[in-house]
């Protein structure tokens, strides 16, 4: 069965796919749809052999305010029972949360997020989860979950110290304070900002538009090594490669490169 969403929609343009959270008039406020079908979008990319990279961008005046605060209210108030039941029914909630901005790091397709306007809240949950961002100059970030009294659970926590310095992970956690793209690109947090929202996703889909160029062999194993060498130490990191290439180094891919090369012509990977 095909993919369908009522607050999200996909878009082909040959190897690229653009994921738009379509719910523009709530300005992409992440309700109950949105939690559930997110996974099932990235299953469904993970899973296209035609798309190699990704674009997550926003519909309307904003790339998303975060969680639906209905929603939110409904998670923290709990459910009827006692109080452990409670506290357990709150833990599965969280839990599946987490799932839906975890299988957006873990789709094996580099995915670029193009934010503009607000990303607030459960929008940085999401950006920490792709591997590119790039914002438009009027983009504003916040861990919003501060000032609503609670600490962010859905991925921010344990994802932006390893994209910018301690000394702004704990600045933006601790204030909850509003950041612009310009002090979002100094600090890392984006890789690049573009004049407004048409020239963010004209970028990021010209970014995923090159990285599909590219063996997707090639790609999609440099993000497996990625991630999976994050917390080795640097001679566990070698090895790991060094094994990595001795199993997979051998493919059509890697011969068609060499022919293109001496031909003094594009090559066309077929992933193989």
């Amino acid at each position: 069965m095909a993919f369908s969403s009522e607050v999200l929609t996909i878009e082909h343009d040959e190897h690229v796919a653009t994921l738009w959270l379509d719910r523009p008039d709530k300005l992409n406020a992440m309700n109950l749809p949105f939690w559930e079908d997110i996974p099932k979008a990235m299953e469904e990319l993970s899973n296209d052999g035609t798309v190699r990279a990704v674009v997550i961008a926003g519909r309307g005046r904003a790339f998303t305010v975060g969680i639906d605060l209905s929603l939110l209210a409904q998670v923290a108030g709990g459910s009827e029972g006692s109080d452990a039941t409670r506290k357990l029914a709150r833990y599965d909630e969280i839990k599946a949360m987490q799932h839906t901005m975890t299988s957006i790091a873990g789709c094996p397709k580099p995915v670029i997020a193009a934010v503009h306007g607000y990303c607030l809240g459960a929008g940085i949950d999401l950006i920490t989860a792709c591997d590119i961002r790039l914002a438009s100059e009027d983009s504003v970030f916040s861990i919003r979950e501060t000032k609503m009294a609670m600490v962010a659970d859905v991925g921010t926590v344990q994802r932006l110290p390893r994209l910018i310095g301690a000394g702004h992970v704990a600045e933006l956690l601790y204030t909850g304070k509003d950041i612009d793209a310009g002090r979002a690109g100094e600090i890392g947090l984006v890789n690049d900002v573009f004049p407004d929202q048409d020239a963010t996703v004209e970028a990021a889909r010209k970014m995923a538009a090159e990285i599909a160029n590219n063996s997707p062999l090639a790609v999609q194993g440099a993000k497996r090594v990625l991630a999976a060498e994050a917390d080795m130490t640097v001679d566990e990191a070698l090895d790991h490669i060094a094994i990595y290439n001795a199993a997979f180094i051998e493919s059509h891919d890697i011969i068609e490169a060499t022919s293109a090369f001496f031909e003094k012509r594009s090559p066309e990977f077929t992933g193989e």
